[in-house]
Formats: C-alpha cells, structure tokens, sequence
C-alpha cells in the first residue's frame, strides 16, 4: 500500500474507531465538542500497524535513539514502534514515563530501559496519541530532559490545534503531526 493510501485508510480507521462528537473534558481541563480516544485504534491490528508504519516513516530519517512518551497514549505506540523499526532493519528502543513514579519495586519514572542502560545523551523523541496544548507530552519532555537525554522532537498521531505549537515552539521544540484535527472536522 502506498504511503498516501496508508494514510487514507488509517484516516477511516481513526474516524470510525476513535473520533466521535458530544461534549467532553479534555486533560488539559478545557470544554470541547468534539474527541480522539486513539486506544481503540492503537488496539487495533490494521490500525496499529498503519499508525506504526506512517508514524516510522515520518521519523526514520531522524537520527534517534529511542521513542517514549507520557503513559498510557504512548505506551502501545512505542512498543508498535519500536516493533517495527527492527523489522525495517533500522531498530529504535522504545520507554514510557510515568506521570509519578511506582511507590514500589524499583520506584521508576521512566520505564523500559535495561539494567544499567541510560537516556544521558541520547537522541529522542516524544510521542503522543493525540496533543490539546502539549502540557502532557511537556512532563514527558521534563523528565526525559533530567535523565540526560537530548529531545529532538515531539510527535503527535492527532494535533487538536488548540496550542500545542506555540507549548513547543516557546520550549524550542520542533512539533510535527500525522493529522490535525480540522481533517476530521471536515470529513
């Protein structure tokens, strides 16, 4: 399948399995008409590897070391990720951070890295299930930064549009999406 048919297809999967209408609260505690809940499509066979394909795509020229992000959005993305980079031959380990760390066992904030491995200098980037005004994918950026990693980047399935660019770019980001949500709006 071509990347633009890729893209069209995953396009329906989203709208019929994770966007819908009716009024909601969004986490960054705004009112909206309008929502993503990207799991079931994260969950989902066709959707998951669609996401994964278009997602490496649109990141395999750069340069990272390891993809993570913020629980839960993140965590089936990473793995899908992470899964097919190695199948692509061009492997990039995945992480998640939890928004606090367990009170127990290791007591860890980011999870997913080997005994003894580290984020300290590595090239990464964030990724998120769908982004209102980045708050979110910012704490993520937060404690990646304190491990000693270098975030590249920020990527998003679906970009609400509703201030995330400005979070980012005021952070020194570059922010980059798969959809925005004024796509679905219009279909």
């Amino acid at each position: 399948m071509s990347k633009s048919a890729s893209r069209a297809r995953l396009f329906e999967i989203i709208r019929r399995r994770s966007f819908g209408r009716g009024e909601v609260t969004l986490a960054s505690g705004r009112k909206s008409d309008f929502y993503f809940n990207l799991k079931p499509t994260m969950l989902d066979p066709e959707g998951a590897t669609l996401l994964a394909e278009l997602t490496y795509e649109a990141l395999k020229d750069d340069q990272l070391d390891f993809i993570g992000g913020l629980e839960m959005g993140a965590v089936p993305l990473a793995g899908a990720l992470a899964q097919i980079s190695w199948i692509k031959g061009h492997p990039i380990a995945a992480f998640f951070v939890r928004k606090k760390p367990k009170e127990h066992g290791a007591k860890l904030a980011i999870e997913g890295l080997p005994k003894g491995e580290t984020l300290a200098g590595k090239r990464v980037v964030i990724v998120e299930d769908v982004t209102t005004t980045g708050g979110s994918a910012m704490k993520a950026v937060e404690s990646v930064r304190e491990a000693g990693a270098n975030v590249v980047l920020v990527l998003t399935m679906v970009d609400r549009e509703e201030g995330a660019t400005d979070t980012f770019g005021a952070a020194g980001l570059p922010f980059r999406s798969l959809y925005k949500a004024s796509e679905f709006l219009k279909a």
